[in-house]
């Protein structure tokens, strides 16, 4: 087992861990990048004309629901969108394909705004991948997810690329894939110790056909080089700023350098120090020790200018006036608040295989996987963490800032789809009214990718990617989960569950959702008896 915990994603640890001025661990080339993708089996359409009746519209830019409404899709394409009154189904042309979404809701297509198609390997022979790629996109478009923006998974950027043509071309059961590979690995070119390098590297991995770069921080020479080069490349650029290099390059060092975005929320609270250079770190702190990056990760906010002060505005207003993005994945955090509510949700017990659970359990080696000790102390500076930097996000939003939907799911109790559902829940925690969270997830999204002529929102022209659920999501996103949401029916007595979505139409193909989560579960089931684990409960004191 320590075998396999010390290869499972070692690609994605090694960058998080082991980068200092671009450079990526040589562990990096270690890829799983041989994993294929099966040709998808499922899935109808597009149509010649497809007509989805009686339903609700969100259209994504932060309007009310408006309907019933009739929207007409002819191949690919969103071409008309009318009300129901104006539309009668004795209107419809002979021939067309008609969905009844009577009493549903369409929304547009989610995006993720940070997704890892990760591929774990158990590291013994014969065995395989126990977290297939292809589980993953299951598990996104069962939750409506239509668009992945891919910020490095182990994989080399050549397959991601190629999975993403694969996966617009619709030969496999996948979103949209925007790769925006780690900066700096060694596959092309790297280590990168230059500012001449850094633009060479990201000429290379511009021919490749990548759609941006993630950085994990660097040297600011270094970084602004890259940015530079990618902005002239067209290239979209992000950052997670590693807490190791982020006393040289906080959000307003980056920003001042033409980065794109920013990843969490590392290098933002550091650049509202007032009082201080460095996060105030125990003297015993390692970086590397996953339990002291956390944990006292926690305590960081506290330290940082607070809410109404001249340093949280002037800071809030050089991001703004840059177009600085911001991701800020509330939901891969989460368990950090109350652990025991996170490693129990609903949803592990029929969706998360066996071998994502065996990446979770505390370990000494598993990235994101530092339970070794979390007290409640630990947990109540979580808490006020929440509070700080939801507050920092909410009124970048109110002041015009964007602000996108990602989950970085596949770590720390969040299993992908699911991590999704929860960032909405955390955006209305944060203030988002929920029809700003639903624009953030669609419109916002497509935004920051660049996209938004082709994607985010139901118009005319547009791509002809939707979501239909049965409940309202305005009224209760944990209707969204694949697990549903539990309700007494007054009159039986009994708890039903109701929600989960039912269809999702990508670039004018209908899949089945519930179909989807249903295979996903047997998949779960077989995993488990095939390792004579019981359908219950997941372990997290010894292996299985």
């Amino acid at each position: 087992m320590l075998s396999a915990r010390l290869t499972t994603l070692w690609a994605l640890l090694g960058a998080i861990l082991l980068l200092t001025g671009g450079r990526v661990a040589e562990a990096q080339r270690a890829s799983p990048s041989a994993e294929q993708f099966a040709p998808r089996s499922v899935g109808e359409g597009p149509f010649p004309r497809l007509i989805i009746r009686g339903g609700f519209m969100i259209d994504g830019l932060g309007g009310p629901a408006q309907g019933p409404m009739v929207i007409t899709v002819e191949g690919n394409r969103i071409t008309r969108i009318q009300t129901e009154a104006s539309a009668p189904a004795e209107d419809d042309p002979a021939g067309a394909t008609v969905i009844d979404a009577s009493g549903k809701y369409i929304l547009p297509g989610f995006i993720n705004g940070h997704g890892h198609l990760h591929s774990v390997y158990s590291g013994e022979a014969g065995r395989g991948p126990v977290v297939p790629a292809q589980y993953i996109a299951k598990l996104w478009l069962a939750h409506g997810i239509t668009t992945v923006r891919e910020l490095g998974s182990g994989h080399t950027a050549d397959w991601l690329v190629d999975v993403g043509k694969r996966a617009e071309r619709n030969e496999i059961l996948a979103p949209r894939i925007y790769s925006y590979p780690f900066f700096g690995a060694l596959d092309y070119g790297g280590p990168v110790d230059t500012p001449e390098q850094a633009r060479d590297y990201v000429g290379r991995v511009a021919d490749i056909g990548v759609h941006g770069i993630k950085f994990l921080s660097g040297q600011p020479d270094i970084v602004g080089a890259a940015v530079e080069e990618a902005n002239a490349r067209g290239l979209k650029t992000t950052m997670h700023h590693a807490q190791i290099t982020v006393v040289d390059a906080n959000v307003m060092d980056t920003s001042a350098l033409g980065l794109g975005g920013m990843q969490h929320w590392y290098g933002l609270p550091e650049a509202l120090f007032t009082d201080r250079i460095t996060q105030d770190y125990k003297p015993t702190y390692i970086y590397q020790d996953e339990q002291d990056r956390f944990s006292q990760a926690g305590e960081l906010w506290a330290q940082a200018a607070g809410p109404g002060s001249e340093r949280w505005d002037e800071v809030m207003e050089t991001l703004l006036a840059s177009d600085f993005d911001i991701t800020p994945t509330f939901s891969i955090y989460i368990a950090n608040r109350d652990w025991m509510a996170a490693r129990r949700a609903d949803w592990h017990d029929t969706y998360t295989l066996p071998g994502l659970w065996d990446w979770f359990r505390p370990s000494n080696v598993a990235h994101g996987s530092y339970w070794f000790d979390w007290t409640q102390d630990i947990e109540l500076a979580w808490a006020e963490n929440f509070r700080l930097w939801m507050r920092f996000v909410n009124e970048y939003k109110n002041r015009g800032g964007l602000v996108g939907v990602g989950e970085d799911a596949g770590y720390i109790y969040s299993t992908y789809g699911f991590g999704y559902i929860k960032e909405l829940e955390l955006l209305r925690e944060a203030g988002f009214h929920p029809l700003e969270v639903i624009r953030a997830a669609t419109s916002v999204n497509a935004q920051i990718l660049g996209v938004e002529d082709e994607l985010g929102s139901i118009r005319v022209g547009k791509l002809a990617d939707l979501v239909i659920v049965p409940e309202n999501p305005l009224h209760n996103f944990k209707t969204l989960y694949a697990t549903g949401h539990p309700v007494l029916n007054r009159e039986t007595g009994n708890v039903e569950r109701v929600g989960g979505v039912d269809t999702v139409i990508k670039d004018g193909i209908v899949y089945d959702a519930v179909a989807l989560r249903a295979e996903i579960a047997a998949e779960v089931a077989a995993a488990k008896a095939a390792r004579g684990m019981a359908q219950g409960a997941m372990a997290i004191e010894t292996p299985q």
